[in-house]
């Protein structure tokens, strides 16, 4: 066994020591929070250590986008499958919260160091339980905050957030057919038609606040008054709470608008006004562009939460499946 001792720091998040790392169970202080990460040591060519390091790395850039992490307790089962890489994640409303993340025999550093997946699925805690007909708010809160706070967390440069959205969010636009949000279950509407929503609402409440309040103030109180996914809100009690932690209608508005009608927006047209260009497969930020500012705006850090992130291993004989409301 090798002791890591990582001085890591992100969102405003101490994240360090870990001790006896081959063990199955490892306890992990995030931010108050209490994470239990199921590893086999044995199943990676790397080892714990690593992985340890990725699911407190991924915790703490939830954390400062959120200021705190939305649930008091998280089981993170670590799956091992041939190959590299973090291929997949699935999150459930168990016991605080329960996350099952499919991960490569032979993953290296740098790959769990870009990885996307486990901040998108821990961004799934902070969302009550909405139903299957609002799964595009779920989904979509977790492609567009991922980039986000990412990038606020110093994770992925932003030039390469808005690359991937010039990219891949007009998959989310209306095609024929199209009734809206709400009645529209497909892939590219449920990921990126979501994200399109999130974006949408993001500009149009900084733009109504001068910048003083964001889709981040308005995610926040929806994660603070519900406790996250252990609840059952109805969507429309989701929006209006979140609406009034901005003071601006904007999430009860857009879903008002977009619910039951298809809604297509001119992305490059609002892209251009943010001061994102495309060059090639990259993009070029204009500072000098109408709503530039709104676009500093939101990939700045709103407030930084400062806290000791600390790792305890169990025992080796503590079962990693103890609990019979668990997921398969």
């Amino acid at each position: 066994m090798r002791t890591a001792c990582l001085a890591l720091l992100y969102a405003g998040v101490a994240l360090c020591c870990f001790r006896n790392v081959a063990a199955a169970v490892t306890e992990i202080k995030v931010a108050g929070a209490d994470i239990r990460a199921d590893i086999d040591a044995s199943a990676f060519r790397n080892g714990a250590a690593p992985l340890l390091a990725w699911v407190t790395r991924s915790a703490g850039i939830v954390v400062g986008y959120y200021a705190g992490f939305p649930t008091h307790a998280l089981r993170v089962r670590v799956v091992p499958e041939e190959g590299g890489g973090v291929s997949s994640g699935k999150t459930f409303g168990y016991n605080g919260g329960f996350i099952r993340v499919m991960v490569g025999r032979q993953v290296t550093e740098e790959q769990l160091r870009n990885d996307w997946v486990l901040v998108h699925e821990m961004i799934h805690l902070a969302l009550p339980e909405v139903g299957d007909d609002h799964l595009w708010l779920s989904e979509g809160l977790a492609v567009y905050i991922e980039g986000v706070a990412r990038v606020q967390a110093g994770n992925r440069t932003e030039s390469d957030v808005w690359s991937e959205e010039i990219r891949s969010m007009p998959r989310g636009l209306p095609q024929p057919g199209d009734r809206g949000l709400d009645h529209t279950h497909t892939w590219g509407r449920t990921y990126w038609g979501g994200a399109m929503f999130c974006l949408l609402a993001d500009v149009e409440i900084h733009r109504r606040t001068q910048n003083r309040f964001g889709l981040q103030d308005a995610v926040r109180a929806i994660a603070r008054d519900s406790g996250g996914l252990v609840a059952d809100w109805p969507l429309e009690k989701v929006l209006k709470t979140g609406d009034t932690a901005v003071g601006v209608p904007v999430l009860e508005d857009l879903y008002t608008r977009m619910k039951d009608a298809p809604v297509t927006p001119d992305l490059m047209d609002l892209w251009r006004k943010l001061g994102v260009e495309p060059v090639g497969a990259s993009v070029r930020l204009l500072e000098d562009a109408p709503l530039a500012q709104v676009r500093q705006s939101i990939m700045q850090p709103r407030s930084s939460l400062t806290g000791a992130a600390s790792a305890v291993t169990s025992p080796a004989g503590i079962p990693a499946n103890r609990t019979s409301s668990s997921p398969p």
